[in-house]
């Protein structure tokens, strides 16, 4: 499976920005699908993921109530929503995939990896 994480870019505080997460070479529909962020000088942070079924959601305490997540089956893809944005939220966001049930926490139980895409929040 391979991922390819799209949808980053410059975002005003306050803005949204919807990152997306398509799965190519396998059923990507079958895998649990985490977001990760990574700050510069920080450790890599999970912030949302979602299970294989979409049954299971993680939130991670600096994105609740700001931050979805959803899948479409019917095109592999996963979709990270971010609103309400805060420089804080400046980082490369990578998306993860994990073929397990309900969805891991931690990086190394993730299989495959997306690039990562730039997030960038600043006036």
């Amino acid at each position: 499976v391979q991922l390819q994480a799209s949808g980053g870019g410059l975002a005003q505080p306050g803005g949204s920005l919807r990152l997306s997460c398509e799965a190519y070479g396998g059923t990507g529909s079958t895998y649990a699908v985490g977001w990760f962020r990574q700050a510069p000088g920080k450790e890599r942070e999970l912030v949302k993921a979602i299970s294989w079924n979409g049954n299971s959601i993680f939130t991670a305490n600096s994105v609740k109530g700001r931050f979805n997540i959803s899948r479409d089956g019917a095109k592999n893809t996963v979709y990270l929503q971010m609103n309400s944005l805060k420089p804080d939220d400046t980082a490369v966001y990578y998306c993860a995939a994990a073929g397990v049930m309900g969805y891991p926490t931690l990086p190394l139980r993730y299989d495959y990896w997306g690039q990562g895409t730039l997030v960038t929040v600043s006036s």
